[in-house]
């Protein structure tokens, strides 16, 4: 596969995407191929069929081959699911000299010491996000690189997973002929997508609502401050109209996306849909009045269990006020007077996010979907992955040239460590899951 394409692949609870994307002349994002198929064994965002998995893998992977003519080998995944949860966690270090300035490799002392804490059994730590440093009691430092100090501190911001979970995601991807390129969490990548940089700093919480999971991810000047997974999405407003109407689910999903609203006061009682019944049996006559019920009494509890969320990261101090507001995302952020409801519940500003943050200009209308937003931020993320790649190799070539004198005879060949870009847990949690797997064959 050609170097400067990323592919994305975001296995969600209803649908899977694999997307093809590069870097244009102007750095934005062009899309060169999607594919897209139903995903039969996920159940909210934790794949619970391997075999179903693989296949609607496949069926998305080589919807995009054809539509782009490009073969795809190397993939960046997202994670998301129900058994993901966060902390936040500080913790110090205290510094052998503290003559010396403080560099990366105490950074990584103290982060090396935060995936050290005691998890529940069967969970690991995904990412490490430092939220801001303390050097010899010297509070809010962004950077502390290159100052003196005896002791470091920082808080944390931890996110959680089951390692079984991220395993089965790795064993899909590579029984799919495929090749784990890179891991990353989904709420970080949508955010990737739909948020502009102003609103990261200014402070925000972008809610992404998919099928199965709605994710939330709360930034503040600029830095990650917060994410949580609801294990609640569209699949249970579905679920609630097929209840309640006594319809079948192809029908109850098609009455949602048609004439659902989250907002009841909207439909007036004589608006009624005619559902052709099963077999012979008479057509269900339904009033938009009580769809919009069904729907609004389920939507109110997954945004109050969202904004609890909001509550619970502290948005009514002043120092940690949003002013950005909510940016809705995903599949389910598509429902109509949405946006009204989560104003009227939250008392913040609201908008639909759509993920043309980083796309070229000419791309299709589908693409700029809110479905689409994980995707698109994955391809990114591949994209980001990549660039890191070449630099490090760049670094390399030119240590290695500088080692070569001429005249003299090469002695052994040296490795000069550069200092590099430090590598996320993520890139090693990628790495220990294609090592399990290689060892599991």
């Amino acid at each position: 596969m050609e170097h400067n394409l990323a592919v994305g692949l975001d296995i969600g609870t209803t649908k899977i995407v694999a997307m093809i994307g590069r870097k244009n002349e102007y750095g934005k994002l062009e899309i060169l191929g999607i594919g897209k198929s139903k995903s039969l064994g996920v159940h909210r965002g934790v794949v619970n069929n391997i075999t179903q998995t693989i296949q609607s893998i496949q069926q998305a992977v080589q919807e995009a081959e054809a539509a782009s003519d490009i073969k795809i080998e190397d993939v960046t995944v997202g994670i998301a699911g129900q058994h993901i949860r966060s902390l936040q966690h500080s913790d110090y270090i205290t510094r052998a000299d503290s003559e010396t300035v403080i560099d990366d490799e105490d950074i990584d002392t103290l982060i090396n010491q935060v995936h050290k804490l005691v998890m529940l059994p069967g969970e690991e730590i995904i990412h490490v996000l430092p939220q801001e440093y303390k050097v010899d009691g010297q509070a809010e430092i962004k950077e502390p690189i290159g100052m003196y100090g005896g002791r470091l501190e920082a808080n944390f911001h931890v996110v959680v997973g089951q390692v079984s979970s991220i395993r089965n995601v790795g064993r899909c991807i590579k029984s799919a002929g495929l090749n784990l390129e890179g891991i990353t969490l989904e709420p970080l990548a949508s955010s990737n997508a739909v948020l502009s940089q102003e609103e990261k700093e200014a402070g925000v919480a972008l809610i992404d609502i998919g099928g199965g999971t709605t994710d939330l991810a709360i930034f503040r000047d600029g830095i990650i401050r917060h994410t949580a997974v609801i294990p609640f999405g569209g699949n249970v407003i579905t679920e609630d109209i097929k209840e309640g109407c006594s319809i079948i689910e192809k029908q109850a999903e098609l009455l949602k996306i048609k004439f659902g609203s989250a907002w009841p006061g909207e439909n007036k009682d004589n608006e009624i849909v005619s559902i052709p019944g099963l077999r012979g049996r008479e057509p269900k006559e339904i009033t938009l009045k009580n769809l919009s019920k069904i729907i609004h009494a389920r939507v109110v509890e997954i945004i109050e269990q969202v904004y609890a969320e909001i509550k619970n990261y502290g948005h009514e101090e002043q120092k940690k006020k949003l002013i950005g507001g909510i940016v809705l995302t995903g599949g389910g952020s598509q429902l109509k007077h949405l946006k009204q409801l989560v104003e009227y519940i939250t008392g913040m500003d609201t908008r639909i996010g759509y993920p043309n943050e980083h796309l070229a200009g000419d791309s299709d209308e589908d693409i700029t979907s809110p479905l689409y937003a994980t995707a698109v931020g994955l391809v990114l993320d591949g994209l980001k992955r990549q660039e890191r790649k070449k630099i490090e190799l760049q670094e390399e070539e030119i240590v290695v040239e500088e080692e070569e004198t001429p005249g003299d005879i090469p002695e052994e060949p040296q490795v000069i460590e550069q200092p590099k870009e430090r590598r996320s847990f993520l890139d090693k949690l990628t790495d220990r899951v294609k090592d399990f797997l290689d060892n599991a064959e």
